[in-house]
């Protein structure tokens, strides 16, 4: 068997025909086409199916019948390809989308899907150009009879491309934060460690300390990204593991205060009020560190005056089940009424003091990965407050 390479419409003679409906006559006197906006049974005839219209659906529907010309043509597929529906509905489906892929090949001569293998089903989704460049994702089935009969009908998918350019771009956005953040400290590490391998006896004890301890406060920053980084992915891909312990949050709060004091913050500057009654809380006591660390990192790197912690009991679900609520609110500024829609996003900064823009995005795949909910608004004394309930998550065994 000899493989076309011609169009649809070409290979007219080489396929059987069906009854074709009838024509359509306009004020003129003119036969239309078949419009094809009535929707097609499951069964492939073009009977009234599930009673969905084409115009309806969100992704563009263009249907060929077994000549090879346009029977349906969405409003969907008119919007993506700025082709009128008028002017596609009974032209040739090589002619009203006249497809190139990137090399600049036409893409119906060489998928041809009446002329081609008779064992073929279709094309996977690809990226394809129409003439002036713009690009649409395409797909395509062909509706056959029997199993290795002739097509009777291509339907063809059309997909706008802003989805897919939206994620290159925080694709791109990612990488470019990963090699700004990793370039810094990486810098710091390798000119700190060849000047103390070069000049090694020149420098005083305490000087060698002193590029040591720097030498470690790089690599754990570097440490830190990578594991934003590898929290990112199971987070986007549904992986990230809750290992479930009981939790003494208080207990939590009180370390991380703590160790913010221990680095030079005044006591003063943190109030921790816990509420009476606490439920016992079953969580993942690293992930819980890691929420409360960001939270606490945010309110004293970008907030002003007093942060306030505040833990309580509540009802963390609408079926009454017991939970814990956590507040951590400042006095600065606070959070633009504009911005609060974003603040847990990729990449979002409140202010220019530094940071990757990931943490609050990380603390809400770790939150929503324990079941609870966070939500940002602003607090008593006007500054922002970030508010998170988890269930308390009792293990099965133990009810």
């Amino acid at each position: 068997m000899t493989v076309g390479t011609g169009s649809p419409a070409q290979a007219r003679s080489a396929a059987p025909h069906a009854p074709e409906p009838p024509p359509v006559p306009d004020p003129g006197g003119a036969p239309q086409p078949h419009r094809g906006t009535a929707p097609y049974a499951p069964g492939g005839d073009g009977g009234p199916g599930l009673g969905i219209d084409p115009d309806d659906l969100p992704d563009g529907l263009v249907v060929a019948d077994e000549t090879g010309r346009i029977i349906c043509f969405n409003a969907a597929a008119s919007r993506i390809t700025a082709v009128p529906g008028d002017r596609a509905l009974g032209r040739p489906l090589d002619q009203a989308l006249p497809l190139e892929d990137l090399k600049g090949h036409r893409w119906w001569a060489l998928t041809d899907p009446y002329g081609g293998l008779a064992t073929r089903s279709g094309q996977p989704e690809r990226n394809l150009l129409l003439p002036g460049g713009r690009e649409v994702l395409v797909s395509a089935r062909y509706v056959r009879s029997r199993p290795t009969g002739p097509v009777q009908r291509v339907v063809v998918c059309l997909r706008g491309t802003e989805a897919r350019r939206r994620t290159e771009r925080s694709h791109a956005e990612l990488i470019a934060t990963v090699a700004h953040e990793l370039r810094s400290p990486l810098t710091s590490v390798k000119g700190f460690t060849a000047t103390l391998l070069d000049k090694w006896e020149r420098f005083t004890d305490d000087q060698k300390r002193l590029m040591l301890e720097t030498v470690d406060a790089d690599a754990g920053r570097i440490k830190r990204l990578i594991a934003e980084l590898l929290d990112i992915s199971r987070i986007d891909s549904g992986r990230l593991e809750v290992r479930r312990q009981r939790v003494d949050i208080a207990a939590a709060v009180g370390r991380h205060v703590h160790a913010h004091i221990t680095r030079g913050q005044s006591p003063d500057r943190f109030f921790v009020r816990v509420r009476p009654d606490l439920p016992d809380l079953w969580a993942d006591p690293d992930k819980i560190d890691q929420i409360l660390g960001n939270l606490l990192e945010n309110a004293v790197r970008h907030g002003e005056g007093t942060v306030t912690i505040e833990v309580a009991p509540t009802t963390a679900t609408t079926d009454g089940e017991k939970g814990t609520e956590v507040s951590v609110s400042d006095e600065g500024p606070g959070i633009p009424e504009e911005s609060m829609g974003r603040v847990f996003t990729r990449f979002w900064r409140g202010s220019k003091r530094g940071g990757t823009g990931l943490g609050l995005y990380i603390v809400k795949g770790v939150v929503e990965a324990h079941g609870g909910t966070i939500t940002v608004g602003r607090g008593p004394r006007g500054g922002a407050e970030f508010r998170f309930i988890l269930p308390v998550g009792t293990p099965a065994h133990l009810l």
